[in-house]
């Protein structure tokens, strides 16, 4: 998944303003990363988000989960891409 700068700089890229809080919260703490990022947590810590620092907050909240999910999906992707290759060339094919 990006490092904290990553998403720091899309947020800048995106809003002009960091967002800073937001992507250290997600991923500053390793015990409490995985449910941070809980999917079905996005209503909760969405609108925690807003009531703190408005609409756009949210709005760079659910984008960092979704950058890391994309991230991940490409992870994946290569890897199942991998196992096919090595599958087909098992069985000669080329």
């Amino acid at each position: 998944m990006p490092h904290i700068d990553k998403h720091i700089a899309a947020s800048m890229e995106r809003t002009g303003k960091e967002y800073r809080e937001i992507h250290e919260w997600m991923d500053g703490n390793p015990e409490l990363k995985a449910r941070r990022h809980d999917i079905t947590k996005i209503f909760e810590f969405g609108w925690m988000f807003e009531d703190q620092f408005g609409v756009e907050a949210r709005e760079e909240y659910v984008r960092h989960i979704q950058e890391d999910l994309k991230v991940k999906f490409e992870h994946l992707q290569d890897d199942i891409q991998k196992k096919i290759s090595e599958t087909l060339a098992y069985f000669g094919v080329k």
